[in-house]
């Protein structure tokens, strides 16, 4: 017997109500194959309708190969009409993955990468933007150069030069939408199921992620406090691409001194392969002079990729990679055929940023600022944990971390945490050989004020006591 229900206010006709119930049993395997509908006359005096309402309905069900007329027997389930769907999980991304936002209001976030936003200078941006759209040329308003506006990339080489010691053109730069993009314009280029990439560990997760679409041959290399270690390379490896943050090493916080730098170079001219320069956060550094880049060894040999989401806000999706001569061509294909271009006006608005020395001058207030906070949050967790922790990572960027002796940052201490309303990553998230880091925790300070700081280390304090009580 089957069970419908019928509303005169559905908004839908009888008949097609009965169909849609009937269809869905069916889909969904509650009417097996093979199994006799209910009668049409049968039907109708259940439903209290009109016989020729339950006919059309049938009708539609053994037009669509649902259901099939056997003469003298009745209307049966046709073979192969089962489908049973995934169920539905209905998640909130803008309060998971793709956001960085606390989950609650009350809840402290120690995420890494986050700038002070409430800092940024918008009124100086909002100068800057209204004067690049009044004054833009008429191609800005269209289909832009794919590579970028070449406004700015004269002004990014200038700039790469002064700052990081770059040896570029400004036609080796392409704009991207951020470092991802450039990653995966990179990737599609030069991998494929059979090349290998070798990359830190532990690394960014998202960068994992990326190269893991393109080849499973992913071969992670440990990094220690000073970086990855050209000495566990294999003498007869075979990479078509080195992945490094040599400038502040994501995660763990390490400067590749030079002599790294060298060897890595070297190795890279001898196994004529590419070393991909992730350098997400060199603006920010505490301690000595800023290192030059890799890119400055080689040039032919180095893909540099850089981003603006640390230093300007992330939201403005402007980042770039600046290539070797022969990748150039190909890699201005790829980005066209992405997303043709990115915003214009926001180019020319960065392109005055930076030539009106806005850029340099937030720059130099934000590495004041972010110095500070580093140094209230260590002094923190000094406070919290005496005699308990190691920093690592402290020279420069926006987060540290905290290695703590005898604490297991297992899943479910993070999620106890979390509950606890205090946010924290642990490094083992971002490791691709597991066991390595299990007492060490990413702790990002960039976006905390001393009283989110106290509030989350208290919270953080409290609940490694109460699992040391157990």
């Amino acid at each position: 017997m089957m069970y419908l229900n019928l509303e005169k206010e559905n908004g839908h006709s009888y008949i097609k109500q009965i169909y849609e119930q009937i269809r869905n049993m069916i889909l969904n395997g509650e009417l097996k194959e093979g199994e006799r509908l209910s009668s049409t006359r049968e039907l109708a005096q259940i439903l209290k309708i009109s016989r020729n309402t339950v006919m059309i309905s049938y009708e539609m069900l053994i037009s669509e190969g649902l259901a099939y007329s056997k003469p003298g027997s009745g209307i049966f389930v046709s073979q192969g009409a089962e489908f049973i769907k995934a169920p539905e999980i209905f998640q909130d991304y803008s309060l998971t993955a793709f956001s960085t936002h606390e989950l609650t209001r009350n809840s402290v976030g120690f995420h890494s990468g986050t700038p002070a936003l409430e800092l940024f200078p918008r009124k100086k941006w909002i100068n800057t933007a209204s004067q690049a759209f009044n004054e833009a040329p008429v191609s800005a308003l269209g289909y832009d150069y794919p590579n970028g506006r070449p406004e700015l990339r004269n002004t990014l080489a200038a700039f790469l030069k002064r700052k990081r010691g770059l040896n570029c053109h400004p036609d080796q730069i392409i704009v991207t939408t951020g470092a991802k993009q450039g990653l995966t314009i990179i990737a599609k280029r030069l991998l494929d199921p059979q090349k290998e990439v070798w990359i830190e560990d532990p690394t960014n997760e998202n960068v994992r992620k990326i190269f893991s679409y393109h080849t499973s041959r992913i071969i992670p290399i440990a990094v220690d406090r000073k970086g990855i270690r050209p000495d566990l390379f294999p003498a007869d490896g075979n990479p078509a691409l080195i992945f490094v943050t040599p400038s502040h090493q994501f995660p763990l916080g390490g400067i590749l001194p030079i002599q790294r730098r060298l060897d890595l170079v070297r190795y890279a001219a001898r196994k004529n392969c590419y070393i991909i320069e992730d350098d997400y956060d060199s603006e920010f550094r505490y301690k000595g002079l800023p290192n030059h880049s890799l890119q400055e060894l080689d040039s032919e040999r180095v893909i540099y990729v850089g981003t603006f989401s640390k230093i300007l806000f992330p939201s403005l999706r402007l980042g770039y990679i600046v290539l070797p001569h022969p990748l150039v061509a190909e890699c201005t294909e790829l980005k066209r055929l992405g997303d043709h271009h990115s915003n214009s006006l926001n180019q020319l608005a960065l392109m005055r940023f930076i030539d009106s020395g806005e850029l340099e001058r937030h720059i130099m207030r934000m590495s004041k600022v972010y110095a500070k906070r580093r140094d209230r949050l260590i002094e923190t967790l000094d406070r919290y944990f005496p005699n308990e922790i190691s920093i690592l990572g402290e020279a420069a960027g926006l987060h540290i971390v905290a290695e703590f002796a005898g604490t297991v940052f297992s899943p479910e201490l993070i999620l106890k945490l979390e509950e606890a309303g205090v946010s924290v990553i642990p490094i083992e998230r971002h490791a691709i050989i597991k066991g390595r880091h299990l007492n060490q925790i990413i702790l990002g300070y960039g976006h905390l004020d001393q009283k989110d700081m106290e509030k989350g280390l208290s919270r953080l304090r409290q609940m490694l006591d109460k699992e040391k009580l157990k």
